[in-house]
């Protein structure tokens, strides 16, 4: 499994801009309100960070603590395949909120500081999310034993050049 890119992440926001952005246009253009996030939906996005975070320490600690013990590969494998979920969820949603934003602050008329709160409010959760899961996704590396074999290592020997 590889590690979480900053392109990847990069993707879902700019996607979720310009959805966020669409869905603002097109709720508008039939004569509807814009869509603004409920309060409850920065919680829940925090709530998440914290929930990678704390599935991820325990792994840590087994693997890095003074008394090293065994954890289970596929524990950690699936804490961390979470992690990486949260992170690129985080960004798109974050990128949603992103694009709902940038409609409200290219109209002409000012938006309610009740909308904007909101929607900055998720932006803020969305950020701290993905940094919640990266962190937490490096927490679940596991070390590499002394014996495993380096990539290119043909049966185990090294042959210098």
């Amino acid at each position: 499994m590889k590690r979480t890119s900053p392109g990847v992440l990069a993707i879902a926001a700019i996607l979720g801009i310009g959805v966020g952005f669409l869905i603002d246009q097109v709720l508008t253009s039939m004569g509807n309100a814009t869509f603004t996030p409920m309060i409850s939906l920065p919680v829940l996005l925090a709530l998440l960070g914290a929930l990678c975070l704390a599935l991820a320490i325990p792994i840590r600690r087994a693997t890095r603590g003074p008394n090293a013990a065994p954890i289970d590969p596929f524990r950690a494998v699936r804490v961390a395949m979470l992690a990486k979920a949260s992170s690129i969820v985080g960004a798109a949603i974050g990128g949603i909120a992103g694009g709902l934003l940038l409609f409200l602050v290219t109209r002409p008329v000012s938006p309610s500081l009740g909308s904007t709160s909101t929607i900055i409010a998720t932006i803020v959760a969305c950020a701290a999310l993905i940094a919640a899961a990266l962190i937490a996704e490096n927490l679940c590396t596991i070390r590499k034993d002394d014996d495993d074999e380096q990539p290119g290592d043909a049966g185990g020997s090294t042959i210098a050049r």
